[in-house]
């Protein structure tokens, strides 16, 4: 084809995506107004899509970004990803993301009998933005300690008992500090009945919903007063990236300070890796590293996020090549 007729055949495309997307023609009286078939109508809108043209974008803020979901199950081998547009505000985001993550409760069959909740901002959020009666006879149980040892009211408990509520179904809490000052005293609380009773419920949960915190002085692990922002320090002089179900993790999928490891009560970087169902809900530019060392190293089979932090995800640069086997703890986290 010579240059005068492809630009031609170009200048028609537009002109046939002008008037069928903003005069709303329909395609038989577009081919009347250009002189050409319906069929070659349809060819050049096609094509107008093809080159770039035109652009079509969906703007609800509960649509999903589809090619970049099916990008990121096929790098990582997920089982599922949901992505959602980034709003122009940033204070929107983790919002948004929450909407996702409990639409996709509300539409994920089979419906899990029994989740596993961990807790923190986020997924305060997610069972806020549930709908009253997003299924029936949902029973959850918490997969790692929340009980605050600040003043400031925690919403660990609160988080877990609005999912189940909200589901016709019951709260099972595990009345533990996250991260112990002793193992000893860790120990113990975990062979107490009651508090090795609901670890034991929490591996029988037949899907897991968390997020992930950061590395830093904003964690809720400083703000319940489990850590210190020394603590934070040593973590990140350890390679930490940020926290996982509670566990400190590098951006290599290891643990960070097993010592700290061993003193956090809940469900293992194993079990979670195990998990026929594991939820990721994560979102926020302060997030990538630690999003990026949980999916590449198989510590979730769905992810909840938002654009940047998938186009980031599957950046060749920073994405690394995912670890689909085992990573050593580095310490027992059990």
């Amino acid at each position: 084809m010579s240059t005068d007729s492809a630009s031609a055949s170009e200048l028609l495309a537009v002109r046939a995506a002008e008037l069928y997307y903003e005069e709303n023609k329909t395609q038989d009286e577009i081919g009347a107004i250009l002189r050409v078939t319906r069929w070659k109508v349809g060819r050049l809108l096609a094509q107008a899509r093809e080159r770039g043209i035109i652009r079509i974008e969906i703007v609800h803020p509960r649509a999903r970004r589809l090619a970049l979901e099916r990008e990121l199950t096929a790098r990582y081998g997920l089982k599922d990803a949901i992505v959602v547009p980034a709003p122009v505000e940033d204070a929107e985001l983790q919002a948004r993301v929450a909407e996702a993550a409990a639409d996709y409760l509300v539409s994920v069959r089979p419906v899990p009998r029994l989740l596993g909740v961990s807790w923190g901002r986020t997924l305060h959020q997610v069972a806020e933005a549930l709908p009253m009666g997003w299924s029936t006879g949902v029973n959850v149980v918490q997969i790692n300690g929340g009980v605050s040892l600040s003043k400031r009211p925690g919403t660990a408990a609160s988080t877990a008992v609005m999912i189940a509520q909200k589901a016709s179904g019951q709260a099972t809490l595990l009345p533990s500090p996250a991260i112990l000052e002793r193992l000893e005293t860790k120990k113990a609380i975990e062979g107490d009945r009651t508090v090795g009773g609901v670890v034991q419920m929490a591996r029988g949960a037949a899907a897991y919903l968390y997020s992930a915190g950061v590395a830093d002085t904003t964690s809720v692990h400083v703000d319940s007063g489990y850590l210190t922002p020394a603590d934070i320090d040593d973590l990140v002089a350890r390679g930490a990236v940020g926290d996982v179900i509670g566990r400190y993790i590098t951006a290599e999928g290891t643990i960070a300070d097993p010592e700290l490891d061993a003193r956090t009560l809940g469900l293992s970087l194993e079990e979670l890796r195990g998990a026929a169902t594991s939820i990721l809900v994560i979102g926020g530019e302060s997030k990538h590293p630690i999003a990026r060392a949980i999916v590449a190293h198989s510590l979730c089979s769905v992810l909840v996020t938002d654009e940047h932090t998938a186009r980031a995800l599957l950046d060749e640069e920073g994405a690394g090549t995912p670890d689909h086997h085992d990573v050593p703890s580095g310490g027992d986290a059990s």
